[in-house]
């Protein structure tokens, strides 16, 4: 199957999951142990996609200026700075570590 083929699948289950949350009582999601997995789920898919777009290219693993990038925002939101200045600053070490030649 084609990229563009994944990407209609994806999308198709993704209205799929969408249009069944109609269906289900409401009872039903209000359960503890779904809201748990459910939060818990979305903060992994999260996580997995930064990792994804920090550490590889196409299908090899890399270590460029990215890692910095994250790494610096990583501490940025350790030290509870807002949400733009963490973007900045991921943004400024990327710079930096592209400044002093990291691919």
């Amino acid at each position: 199957m084609s990229m563009w083929g994944w990407v209609l699948l994806a999308g198709a289950v993704s209205f799929g999951t969408k249009l069944l949350r109609y269906l289900v009582p409401e009872r039903l999601l209000q359960n503890e142990r779904v809201l748990a997995v459910s939060q818990y789920m979305t903060a992994g898919l999260l996580a997995a996609l930064v990792v994804t777009n920090t550490f590889a290219t196409g299908q090899r693993l890399v270590l460029d200026a990215r890692v910095a990038a994250l790494g610096a925002a990583a501490i940025a939101l350790v030290l509870r700075a807002p949400f733009l200045v963490v973007v900045i600053v991921g943004a400024l070490a990327a710079a930096g570590a592209r400044l002093l030649g990291m691919p």
